[in-house]
């Protein structure tokens, strides 16, 4: 298949790639939690990443070792598909530079990604972005990364970090940004079912979505806090998916993997249409068609592009000849 025939370039053209990552991100700080989420994603395949937490999860005085710790765990073997990140500390804190002095030296080839948190404003992450190249200099790649939207500078300038060329997904921190109103906004707001319906975090979550999906990056939802109970985890996904454009969500309990998974793999029915549909394009050239009554053309197959993509990603069995079409290039 030439490059000319290959229906991404098709549908997409050669420019505005879409952005897929996996629709989970598994938060771990502890060491034996850092262990755990490596051996389970080893066990279950590249369905979600994992992020590695430097900021929260290492104890005050500990920083060094802590970062030393999880270079260790991404240079390991039991990091089997490159799908671990890592989360620094924010720009005021006196570790971020160390962090990145420890990290990317070592695994920059290896970490998929870096996570930004508490950004003040767009300069922030223009400033850790320029870090990171200048670390990665003599690399063979630079991570991409990802920047955590919690404060109402960051929020301000969403599409701004949104349109950074290095920045790969923003991260929506329904706590933090709660604590920013500094009590205007209920402490019930930091969970089902008032985060959903409040207006000024309905206004940040779509804010947040909009701007990522305008850069053509990917928007990633907020956790659930309720550890014991993995349905609330994944109504919330659904939620989040459904009515504000997410299509990734934090875990922070492993429990709360599978769920967000199935939330956000596509409805079987919705994987049928996408299928039938994209079959018949690829039979007509690309070009426009019929299916049950309804036009077709290049607008409506990259959503359904999108559809199989996602659920290919995830590990949904699709027919021979699509899978085909995931293939990358440099493999067929």
């Amino acid at each position: 298949m030439t490059p000319y025939t290959n229906p991404v370039t098709i549908l997409f053209g050669a420019t505005r790639r879409p952005q897929l990552i996996p629709p989970v991100v598994h938060y771990c700080g502890q060491p034996r939690f850092m262990e755990k989420a490596l051996a389970l994603q080893a066990q279950e395949g590249p369905r979600f990443d994992i992020t590695f937490d430097l900021e929260d999860g290492a104890p005050a005085g500990d920083e060094a070792a802590h970062a030393a710790r999880a270079v260790e765990y991404v240079m390991s073997e039991t990091n089997r598909f490159g799908r671990v990140g890592v989360r620094i500390h924010d720009r005021t804190h006196p570790h971020w530079w160390r962090d990145l002095t420890t990290l990317l030296p070592v695994t920059a080839e290896r970490i998929a990604f870096v996570t930004l948190p508490k950004a003040r404003a767009y300069e922030d992450v223009a400033v850790v972005a320029d870090a990171i190249a200048f670390l990665c200099r003599n690399a063979a790649r630079t991570p991409p990364l990802h920047v955590l939207i919690e404060t109402h500078g960051a929020l301000r300038d969403a599409y701004r970090i949104a349109a950074h060329p290095l920045v790969e997904c923003l991260d929506f921190g329904l706590m933090d940004f709660v604590s920013e109103h500094l009590g205007a906004i209920p402490a019930d707001a930091m969970r089902t079912p008032l985060q959903f319906e409040h207006p000024l975090i309905r206004r940040a979550k779509t804010t947040v979505a909009a701007a990522a999906h305008a850069a053509g990056k990917v928007p990633a939802h907020n956790v659930c806090v309720a550890l014991d109970d993995p349905n609330l985890a994944y109504q919330d996904a659904r939620r989040a998916r459904d009515e504000f454009g997410f299509t990734r969500m934090w875990s922070i309990h492993p429990s709360q993997i599978g769920p967000i998974v199935d939330a956000f793999t596509p409805d079987a029915e919705a994987i049928r249409d996408a299928e039938r549909i994209l079959l018949a394009a690829a039979a007509a050239d690309w070009g426009p068609i019929r299916d049950r009554g309804r036009l077709h053309d290049r607008a409506s197959y990259r959503y359904y592009w999108m559809v199989l993509a996602r659920a290919h990603q995830v590990g949904v069995p699709l027919p021979e000849t699509i899978a085909a079409w995931f293939v990358p290039e440099s493999k067929r």
